[in-house]
Formats: C-alpha cells, structure tokens, sequence
C-alpha cells in the first residue's frame, strides 16, 4: 500500500484526536446526522449501486450508503486503521455485508478504475495533501458521468458550533492560533467555496454546483448540557486551549462553557447553527 499523505496518516494512526472520534463514534454520527441526509439526497442512491465514501473515519456515512443500495457495495476509504476496525465493526454489527473498508491514500490508490457510480464523503475529503490530483484519482474510479457529492466546511466565523464554545473558552484562555489554513490539508481548507471549485475542474470534474447550507446540529449527538460539555472538553479545540492552563483556570473556562451553551439547550440536546458547502459535479 503507497502512503503519500504521510502527516494525516501520521495524524490520523495515533493520537487523541482519532481517539476521540473512535471513543465518540455514535456521538459524532448523531451530531452529523443532518449532513449525512444532505449527501444521500443529493447523491440519490440507487439499489445496485456501487458506491465509494472516501475518508470514511468510522464508517456511519459508508453504512447508511450500504443500507440504501443493497445488493451494490459501498466501499468505505480511509488512511486511519483504527478508525476503518471501528468501521468493519459497525457494518457487522449491522449485518450489512455489501459495506467493505480499505485503508489507503485517495490522492494515489482507489479500488478499482471506472468502478463507482457514485462518490461521497462527509467532511473527510479536506485533508489532501495535494488535492487536484486527489480528485483526479477519484475522477478515475468514477464511472463516466457518475456522480461526486461531498460537505465541508464553510469558514469558521459561519459556524456558531465552534464560535460559542470557542468565546467562552477565550475568556480565560488564548484562542487556538488556528484550526486548520484555507490552502492546506485541515477542517477549513475548502472554506473557500472559489477553491473548491477551482480544484475540481482543475481535476477533470464537470458541472461544478456548490450550494451553502445552514442547519442545527447536536453538539455532541445529544443528550444534557454537561454531555456536550464533556464531549468539547474532550476535543481537539477545547484540548487545545486548556493545554497547559492551571487547574483553577481550566474549572473557571469549562464554567463559562456550560454557562455558554445553557440558552442553547432544550430536552433533546444543545442546539447551535452549523455552516456547510454542499458540492456536487459529474465525471466526463
């Protein structure tokens, strides 16, 4: 297997952020839920279709596909061997033999040539290290006008699920010097909308349509406001700030946190906007 995207292989092996996700899973698949709606609609998935998710992670997104398009297979890709066991996990679990995962790097090995009627992935397609030949390589495994269909994130100033939390934890705490460039691999390298389409037609890709979308989310799947809390206190951004922090400071900003998302919460969970591209385009 050839691995040229080293530092998110590197990243996304070991460490706590894929931790996190692993830990988090189901957490993270209710909080997504809404962008996992946005993509099968979009993409219109049929039964018999073959389908690959790239940057599967866990694989919620690759086992929703799979339950729609039986007997087609969804084929789940990711660099994270950890995160992929989870996923092979799942779709046992849930019976759903026709979902397969393969670890590999998008940008220079895919299964198959001419393979996929569709493409999907949901925020896991930010983290090439050289996109335009990532989506070239994608492109070839798509069938001839098949169909590519991703979210990722418009900038962070649009995203009130990282805004709040962010503020209040900046009351005591400096703010992260950043959560990812807009021109490299991270969370916010498609925040630029022009970018994204620039890559793909750059990469042989047709009818570009990329689509602003609002909705509310769940921070953290659910639950009470100390679940959320407990779920940010553990992620990236809040590990991030409180690295380092005294113990009296790290109890002062989680207080300003719970306080935060309070006006937020009602009996299903804490409720905060989320801002997302909705990208769609089509093989030659």
């Amino acid at each position: 297997m050839r691995i040229v995207n080293t530092a998110q292989a590197e990243q996304w092996n070991s460490g706590e952020d894929v931790a996190h996700w692993i830990a988090n899973q189901a957490r993270y698949d209710r909080m997504n839920k809404p962008f996992t709606a946005l993509i099968l609609d979009a993409a219109a998935l049929r039964p018999g279709s073959h389908v690959l998710d790239v940057g599967c992670g866990c694989g919620g997104t690759t086992l929703a596909a799979a339950a729609l398009i039986a007997p087609g297979q969804a084929v789940g890709v990711d660099l994270s061997a950890p995160m992929l066991a989870r996923a092979q996990a799942g779709a046992e679990a849930a019976g759903l033999g026709n979902a397969v995962f393969e670890r590999g790097d998008a940008q220079v090995h895919l299964p198959g040539h001419d393979r996929f009627d569709a493409v999907i992935s949901r925020f896991g397609i930010m983290f090439f290290a050289d996109p335009v030949a990532a989506f070239a390589n994608i492109r070839s495994a798509t069938r001839p006008a098949g169909r590519l269909v991703f979210v990722c994130w418009q900038p962070l100033a649009a995203n009130q699920w990282l805004l709040v939390p962010r503020a209040a934890l900046s009351e005591h705490v400096p703010p992260p010097a950043a959560l990812g460039s807009g021109d490299g691999p991270g969370m916010f390298a498609f925040a630029d909308s022009d970018r994204v389409g620039q890559i793909l037609a750059a990469a042989g890709w047709r009818d570009i349509e990329i689509t602003s979308e609002h909705v509310p989310i769940l921070v953290g799947g659910g639950g009470s406001v100390e679940d959320a809390v407990g779920f940010l206190r553990t992620g990236s951004m809040a590990r991030m700030m409180l690295a380092g922090a005294d113990v009296g400071t790290v109890d002062r900003a989680i207080a300003s946190l719970r306080a935060a998302l309070a006006p937020y919460a009602d009996a299903e969970g804490v409720h905060l906007d989320a801002a997302v591209w909705l990208v769609q385009t089509t093989a030659p």
